[in-house]
This record gives C-alpha cells, sequence and structure tokens, in this order.
C-alpha cells in the first residue's frame, strides 16, 4: 500500500505518526493537530504487524477501520 506519512512532536523529543492512502487528505477527526508531512507515496505492507520506523501497529487493520493509521501512544518514535 502507498501511503503518505505525517509526523507531529511529542513530548521529550518524541513523534507520533498518521498515515493516510497515498494522496487522500488526513481525516477530519485527526487534522486538529499540527501535522507535518514527513513522506509521500511511501511504499509499506499493511499486512505487517507493525510498521517499526513510525510506532504503528496493526496498519491495515487501522486503515480498514478508520481509513488512516496512528502511532499508539506508547510506541511513540524518536
Amino acid at each position: 500500500m502507498r501511503v503518505d506519512i505525517y509526523r507531529r512532536p511529542e513530548a521529550e523529543g518524541k513523534f507520533s505518526h498518521l498515515a493516510v492512502p497515498e494522496g487522500r487528505p488526513i481525516p477530519q477527526e485527526a487534522i486538529n493537530t499540527d501535522w507535518e508531512s514527513e513522506a509521500s507515496g511511501r511504499e509499506l505492507d499493511e499486512d505487517r504487524e507493525r510498521w517499526e520506523d513510525y510506532g504503528i501497529e496493526r496498519p491495515g487493520q487501522q486503515m480498514r477501520e478508520k481509513g488512516y493509521a496512528i502511532t499508539s501512544l506508547h510506541k511513540m518514535t524518536d
């Protein structure tokens, strides 16, 4: 799956990441945060249990349920 990746700074130098299908806007429920573009058109396997680089768990399930995937609070990246 090709996705666009966004990130936002969190406490202690950590980051949260948001992945949306390539070319789609950030969903309305996630737009209230200052997301910065990190990567466009990144090919990632949505069947993987976790996208390590972004701290996103169960990306395929999140995409199916919400239309986007996001880092869980306890998996933020450096």
